[in-house]
């Protein structure tokens, strides 16, 4: 029997991110150090140079899939790209439910993604790859990342960005890999029904925000209240108010949280946990950092 579509957003990056830092010594000095290179980055104007240019993503879809309905349309993979493209690009049409304090702060990541026409061989590609599993579901353990547990294996990690979809199991709707790790399990998963916006995609999650949620991740953005849950984390963005916990559902403004009063959380973010249908928006900070992981750990991608 498959598992239960989920109803409340549940992401699993921070859960592979400490998994990957117990696995791999080097994994955590990558990451201090790409912190401080985003830092520098931003301080020199080299993230601001970056934005300056549209860049490209290439992306291939791995789909791994048991049952017929995990096979997912082309259909259903080229609508994911298309809400990526809108989100990104600050062109989603429910950008305009934005808090009137914060409208100001929609901004435009100047970043598109496009299927891969070009394979790693240099031969034509549809940028879909489908392969069959003996697996009912997959956890947050890479394990859909590999033919030996029942996967597929990615394209190299500097110039793709791997998007795998799949049957997640325990409640997850996806995950991603923070800049840093090993690159044979580099990418982004997604729950075949939280992907994209036709075919299987269901609600509360059938807006493609999971994606565009988990590509954050794979970009270093962290979650909006900085996963401490006491008001002492941090996403390292300035004009993102800081908040205690996770927000879920559709939440009323303002909702309130670590005296940041009277505006509250900005839950209406794309790296807080509401449903697809209540975030909207990335903020000029937040592009600023993922423009310089594009300046940095993934400089490859798209060039």
């Amino acid at each position: 029997m498959s598992p239960a579509k989920p109803r409340r957003r549940q992401c699993g990056s921070m859960e592979v991110n400490e998994r990957l830092s117990e696995l791999y010594s080097s994994f955590r000095t990558n990451q201090n150090r790409i912190e401080s290179f985003t830092a520098r980055s931003m301080t020199s104007g080299l993230a601001a140079r970056v934005a300056r240019q549209l860049i490209t993503i290439p992306v291939v879809v791995q789909v791994v899939y048991k049952k017929a309905e995990e096979n997912i349309s082309d259909a259903q993979v080229k609508s994911q790209i298309a809400v990526l493209n809108k989100d990104f690009r600050a062109t989603n049409t429910d950008a305009k439910n934005v808090p009137a304090v914060w409208k100001g702060l929609v901004a435009d990541a100047n970043i598109q993604f496009a299927l891969a026409t070009k394979d790693p061989k240099g031969k034509a590609t549809t940028g879909i790859v489908r392969s069959a599993t003996t697996r009912t579901s997959f956890g947050a353990d890479d394990s859909m990342k590999t033919k030996a547990t029942g996967g597929a294996p990615g394209w190299p990690a500097a110039r793709y960005l791997n998007l795998w979809v799949c049957n997640l199991g325990g409640g997850l709707l996806g995950y991603a890999q923070f800049p840093g790790g090993p690159t044979k399990t580099d990418g982004v998963v997604i729950l075949h029904s939280a992907f994209g916006t036709s075919g299987t995609a269901a609600a509360p999650f059938a807006l493609g925000r999971t994606a565009t949620h988990e590509i954050g991740h794979w970009l270093n953005l962290r979650h909006i209240w900085g996963d401490e849950n006491d008001c002492s984390g941090t996403d390292h963005v300035s004009d993102t108010p800081n908040a205690q916990l996770p927000n879920y559902g559709s939440p009323t403004f303002p909702h309130a949280s670590c005296e940041n009063g009277p505006n509250g959380d900005m839950f209406m973010n794309y790296m807080d946990y509401v449903d697809d249908v209540a975030m909207f928006m990335f903020t000029p900070g937040q592009i600023t950092r993922m423009n310089a992981t594009l300046a940095g750990p993934r400089s490859k991608v798209g060039r």
